[in-house]
């Protein structure tokens, strides 16, 4: 018997259409999944970039004293590298003699560079992420040559081809400039023998302790952050949102989300739009005034001093009976926030004769003036303003003139080696505000006790002294020794999240 096969008619055409666009609904959901799990691997690492470009009504807008943009500072081209063929033309010569070709036989203070330093024996090894250009020394005029052809970095092994800094308030937060050029220069033992060593750098990720970004935030700040015409976002945020996006597709940032990277956004107001999303790096601050403490904060970071601005006095140092002026303070008084106390201690102090208290800026000779009052004076008031800290403060150390800190929320650099106390004095700013008590204060330190701090300070005065070729206790070897001590606990929590990594991926 043969049983007759039947044809299931075909459904009619509107139901096909409506099964293809099931199909294709499908598959489109499939590739958009795909899609969202890859991409929020890179997330977990680092955030969405989109947001730091912003748009052109979103303007950063400049600042005054303390951690200010400095007045009168040179803008930049749209793009950070020279295009001119002559990069010598455009690049910007410090008036402060701080790099200094190397004596044969310079021991740096101590001969502890004497054996040359390798991953061995330094106490930090650093591997030094290769960003473009734009990023660091293109902002001062380096083409990007050496060598006979393209080149990674400027050849630091002549301190005088280096190129400079641009001088004047630029200089105060010019901290990446310095530990830049030191780490780049560790492994160069046989043209800098007496470099200390505490930090060298490895070309081995696997080796370091850390992971450097260098980039020139504090400049790019000061020379990128106005739009130009035709732009839709300034220089300034492009380059922080090409470094967030350079960052989350590295390695060695996602293996911790950026835990054991370095950081440097010393001015306060630098990598606002990034600093959120980096904030996992350990950073190299001025001051905590501006961040909130989920971004920034003593357990994780470090606090560097500002480069000082007035010159040093070195061992030739007005005493007690040559410095004939009290107090001494110079810059800007009308201030907000915590910076209210100067316009306090403004109407309390002007009337003083042994007190200078006076508006100043660095035009009309402000730098030098202030030079010449600081060394003449006994006591130099660090006044909270805008933010906590200032480089008035370290103006006053290389014066060797005793600093009288007004400042509650001020976090002070290496404070866990140096103790303050012994070269300054602290005054709480509603103590201050007080009419006489401050005077009363000051006029009560004797010779004596006053001849103790300021013989301290001539002994501490080189920590904040940023140089190339660097010595030993310098501001940059200080730094990289803060950051060792840090990595520490860093380490320590690294390690413990990193227990189970194993049998966590396996259940």
């Amino acid at each position: 018997m043969v049983v007759e096969r039947k044809m299931q008619p075909l459904p009619p055409p509107e139901h096909r259409r409506v099964l293809r666009c099931v199909v294709l609904l499908a598959v489109s959901l499939l590739a958009f999944s795909c899609w969202a799990l890859i991409n929020s691997r890179i997330n977990d690492a680092v955030p969405d970039t989109a947001a730091l470009i912003g748009s052109a009504d979103e303007t950063p807008a400049t600042t005054g004293d303390d951690g200010s943009r400095a007045a009168g500072d040179p803008t930049s081209s749209p793009t950070a590298v020279a295009a001119s063929g002559n990069a010598t033309a455009s690049v910007d010569k410090t008036s402060d003699p701080v790099i200094r070709q190397p004596m044969g036989g310079e021991a740096g203070g101590g001969d502890e560079g004497s054996e040359g330093c390798d991953a061995e024996s330094a106490a930090l090894r650093v591997y030094v992420h290769d960003l473009p250009a734009e990023f660091h020394f293109g902002m001062l005029g380096w083409n990007g040559q050496g060598g006979g052809g393209r080149a990674a970095w400027p050849d630091v092994r002549d301190a005088g081809a280096v190129p400079h800094y641009p001088g004047g308030l630029n200089l105060q937060h010019s901290v990446a400039y310095w530990l830049t050029l030191d780490i780049l220069s560790s492994t160069l033992p046989e043209r800098y023998p007496g470099r200390p060593c505490v930090a060298v750098r490895v070309t081995n990720a696997s080796l370091a302790d850390i992971f450097f970004v260098p980039f020139f935030a504090s400049l790019s700040y000061n020379r990128h952050s106005k739009l130009r015409r035709g732009e839709r976002a300034s220089r300034n945020r492009v380059l922080q949102a090409e470094l967030v996006k350079y960052l989350a597709r590295r390695e060695e940032w996602r293996r911790w989300g950026g835990k054991d990277h370095l950081i440097v956004p010393h001015h306060p107001n630098s990598m606002m739009e990034a600093r959120k999303r980096l904030s996992a790096a350990m950073l190299v601050l001025s001051d905590f005034g501006r961040y909130s403490p989920d971004v920034a904060n003593l357990k994780k970071d470090v606090i560097a001093p500002y480069k000082h601005v007035v010159r040093s006095l070195g061992d030739d140092s007005p005493t007690f009976e040559q410095r004939p002026v009290l107090a001494y303070f110079q810059g800007a008084i009308h201030r907000k926030d915590g910076g209210k106390i100067r316009q306090r201690l403004y109407q309390l102090l002007k009337g003083e004769h042994d007190v200078h208290f006076t508006y100043g800026s660095v035009r009309q000779n402000g730098i030098r003036r202030a030079t010449a009052g600081m060394a003449s004076s006994k006591f130099c008031l660090n006044i909270a303003g805008d933010t906590p800290s200032s480089n008035r403060l370290f103006d006053a150390i290389v014066s060797h003139c005793v600093p009288v800190i007004i400042s509650d929320d001020i976090e002070l650099p290496f404070e866990d080696v140096l103790d303050y106390s012994e070269f300054c004095v602290f005054v709480r700013a509603a103590d201050a505000a007080r009419k006489g008590f401050l005077l009363r204060l000051l006029r009560g330190i004797g010779r004596d006790e006053w001849t103790r701090m300021w013989r301290r300070l001539k002994e501490v005065a080189h920590h904040f002294e940023y140089q190339y070729p660097s010595s030993s206790g310098d501001a940059v070897q200080m730094i990289w020794g803060a950051v060792a001590r840090k990595m520490h606990s860093v380490k320590l929590q690294l390690h413990k999240r990193g227990r189970f990594q194993r049998t966590g991926s396996e259940l």
